[in-house]
């Protein structure tokens, strides 16, 4: 007897849901069985093939070389699935469906939250969840569709498309420049009242580049905060020397409300690049899909991303 004729959908599925899970208690939860009903199918699914699928902790699974394999297997049919079973029910119908969304607090609230007012008045009938955060999610064992992130190197495990560099200025208010004048040299911030957001627990760490050459600056803030908007406010008001996206100031910069210094370098903190990034295997529903062409068609027009994909 083959392996083809031992496997069936539902043991493939089960697989699936248990992986995405992260543990069989959580599967057991999504699917609405008993955990040990969960731990049975599971055994007797390595039983029929003959191999372990998963290696168990106390605490989570993961998948064995073959299961992994048979993951993405199961994938493809689950999404299969959901795909017909979204054209049978949204026949003659509006877009519908729900989008799980992560994005940064400044880049959310600066730059995407027109983008995200736009897509829901073309598509009013999906239902849109945004959470404004700057941890980097795991995609797979949390319940986020697509996350923001800024970084210079994607995980390669993730599709991630670009959406454009983040540009890092080192700014100040012309009065808070007039009266204690702006770094010349990238070493003048080590002394200079910095104004950023960090990492909390770790040292500010700066990469700056000049042409091709890589150069990297240890800071200590006196001011630190994850909410952008309030760190503009912090710079505005004369308190020190922001290093801040250019979109968190750009429209200051521009009615000459607040200077820049260091323009020939090329700054850093999170990383160099803004990706929007998701599960390769995951059910991308046709809302999902239209979301993400439609946000990348929006960076593209902006002039921040490339649409195509990494």
């Amino acid at each position: 007897m083959t392996i083809e004729t031992i496997l069936d959908v539902n043991g493939l599925i089960l697989l699936v849901e248990i992986l995405d899970a992260g543990n069989l208690s959580e599967a057991a939860r999504r699917l609405k069985m008993s955990r040990a009903n969960v731990s049975y199918h599971l055994s007797q699914l390595e039983k029929a093939v003959g191999l372990q699928l998963v290696r168990r902790t106390t605490r989570r699974v993961e998948p064995t070389e073959i299961g992994l394999k048979l993951y993405e297997h199961g994938r493809s049919i689950q999404n299969a699935l959901v795909a017909a079973q979204e054209s049978v029910s949204t026949l003659g119908q509006r877009l519908q469906g729900r989008v799980r969304l992560s994005v940064p607090s400044g880049y959310g609230q600066l730059v995407m939250s027109e983008w995200l007012i736009a897509f829901k008045r073309e598509y009013p009938d999906i239902v849109l969840e945004v959470m404004f955060e700057n941890r980097v999610e795991d995609l797979m064992r949390d319940e986020v569709d697509i996350a923001v992130r800024v970084m210079s190197e994607p995980p390669q495990s993730l599709v991630a498309r670009d959406m454009g560099p983040v540009r890092y200025v080192a700014c100040a208010s012309p009065a808070y420049a007039a009266q204690h004048g702006m770094p010349t040299q990238l070493e003048g911030l080590r002394i200079a009242p910095v104004i950023t957001a960090t990492v909390v627990g770790r040292q500010t760490r700066v990469a700056a580049y000049l042409d091709d050459e890589r150069h990297e600056v240890l800071l200590e803030p006196t001011l630190i905060s994850e909410n952008f908007l309030f760190l503009r406010d912090a710079i505005l008001a004369g308190l020190g020397v922001g290093l801040v996206p250019d979109y968190v100031v750009i429209e200051d910069m521009r009615r000459g409300d607040i200077v820049t210094a260091l323009d020939e370098w090329r700054l850093s903190i999170f990383g160099t690049n803004m990706y929007m990034l998701y599960m390769p295997n995951r059910n991308h529903t046709r809302a999902t899909m239209a979301f993400i062409d439609f946000v990348l068609d929006q960076a593209h027009q902006a002039g921040r991303g490339r649409v195509s994909t990494r």
